[in-house]
C-alpha cells in the first residue's frame, strides 16, 4: 500500500500523459497506424482530433487521430482492464463527430461520408491479459440477441514486453515506450523507490539510444508525467482496495452504465459515484456543489436513481434537476 503522502495528488495541472505526448507526435502516430494496417502511412497523413481534458479523472480519451481524412483511430492506454471501454469508445466517437462535422450536413438528403472508425486500448497492467482481446458493446446489453443492431468493438492490445504482440516487432516507437516502462517495473520489483525507478529508467534510455528524440525534446518533463500517473494510479488502486476489502459480494445490475458492483454498501456506493462522474465528466469539468452533492449522498436508492439519469443529459443544469426531483429529500437538495 502507497504512503498517504504519496497518494495525495492533485491532477488539476496535468493534461497529459507520456503516452499521449509521445504518440501526439504525428511521426510515431503515423508508424503505429502503420504496424496496426499494414498501410503505408506517412506524418502528414495525420490529423489529430483528440477530446481535451484537464485532469486525468476527467479526460475526454487518450489520443484520437484521422488518417489521410479516411479513418478515424480513437484510442486509449490504460494500466487495469476496464470492460467498458466499448461504452465509453461509443460516447468519444459521438462527440468526436460532433467536432469533426458542421451539424448542418445532417439535414442535408445527400448521404454525409464520415471516417471509418477504429478503436484500440493498448494495455500495459499487471493483470495478465492475453496479447490481443476484443471487447464488445453488446456485452453489456441486458437484452442478449443474435445480431445487435448496433455494436462497437475495441481490440485491445498487449504491449508488455513479455506478452509477444507483433505490434511490438512492428512498431519501433511502441517497441521503445514499453521498453521504457518495462525498465521502470523492473526496478520497482528490485526494490527501488518509484522516483528513483523512472530516474534510472530515463538514464537507460538515454545509454541505450531508447526514445532519443522524445527525452531529448521533453527531458524531466518525461519523469514528471509519469510521477504524477504513477501516484494517481496508485491512489485509485488503493482506494477500490479500501472500499472492497471489507466487502461482501452483492452483485447489481443498475442499467447499462453499471453492470455488477461486489462489495458491501461502501463498495456499491463508491461504483455508483465513480460512475456517475465517469458520464458527466463528458460534459466538462463537474462543478463542485454538484460533485460534492453526489460525494456526500450515501443513500443507495437515491444513487442508483442518479447513474440512471447521469447518460442521458444534455447539460449540468439538467442532472441538477434531476438530483432533485428524484426521490431527493428537500433539504438535501436545496443545498444544492
Amino acid at each position: 500500500m502507497a504512503k498517504e503522502s504519496e497518494n495525495a495528488i492533485s491532477n488539476r495541472d496535468v493534461k497529459d500523459s507520456a503516452f499521449t505526448t509521445y504518440f501526439g507526435e504525428p511521426e510515431n502516430a503515423s508508424k503505429l497506424y502503420a504496424a496496426l494496417t499494414d498501410e503505408d502511412v506517412a506524418p502528414e497523413d495525420i490529423t489529430y482530433v483528440t477530446l481535451e481534458g484537464v485532469l486525468f479523472v476527467a479526460r475526454k480519451n487518450d489520443l484520437a487521430f484521422t488518417v489521410k481524412n479516411r479513418v478515424l483511430v480513437i484510442s486509449e492506454h490504460q494500466s487495469t482492464v476496464n470492460e467498458n471501454m466499448p461504452l465509453r469508445d461509443l460516447l468519444y466517437l459521438g462527440r468526436t463527430l460532433e467536432k469533426l462535422l458542421d451539424k448542418r450536413t445532417l439535414y442535408r438528403r445527400k448521404l454525409v461520408k464520415i471516417p471509418t472508425p477504429e478503436f484500440f486500448v493498448f494495455y500495459n497492467g499487471e493483470e495478465p491479459q492475453p496479447p490481443e482481446k476484443i471487447l464488445r458493446l453488446s456485452d453489456a446489453y441486458l437484452e442478449k440477441m443474435g445480431h445487435p443492431m448496433l455494436e462497437l468493438e475495441v481490440k485491445m492490445i498487449n504491449i508488455n514486453l513479455p506478452s509477444g504482440h507483433k505490434l511490438l516487432e512492428q512498431c519501433r516507437p511502441m517497441y521503445e515506450y514499453s521498453w521504457f516502462i518495462q525498465q521502470i517495473k523492473d526496478y520497482l520489483r528490485a526494490g527501488l523507490t518509484r522516483d528513483a525507478a523512472i530516474t534510472q529508467a530515463v538514464n537507460d534510455c538515454i545509454e541505450e539510444g531508447i526514445l532519443v528524440e522524445f527525452m531529448k525534446n521533453h527531458g524531466s518533463e518525461v519523469a514528471n508525467m509519469l510521477y504524477t500517473q504513477w501516484n494517481f494510479d496508485e491512489a485509485v488502486l488503493v482506494e477500490r482496495e479500501e472500499a472492497y476489502e471489507d466487502g461482501r459480494e452483492a452483485g447489481k445490475a443498475i442499467g447499462m452504465a453499471i453492470g455488477r458492483a461486489e462489495g458491501r454498501a461502501e463498495g456499491i456506493a463508491y461504483n455508483m459515484r465513480q460512475i456517475i462522474y465517469d458520464f458527466l465528466e463528458q460534459l466538462g469539468e463537474i462543478p463542485e456543489n454538484i460533485r460534492n452533492g453526489i460525494a456526500g449522498e450515501q443513500d443507495e436508492a437515491i444513487l442508483r436513481k442518479w447513474c440512471m439519469a447521469a447518460p442521458s443529459v444534455k447539460s449540468f443544469e439538467e442532472f441538477r434537476e434531476s438530483m432533485e426531483t428524484l426521490d431527493k429529500p428537500c433539504h438535501q437538495a436545496s443545498d444544492l
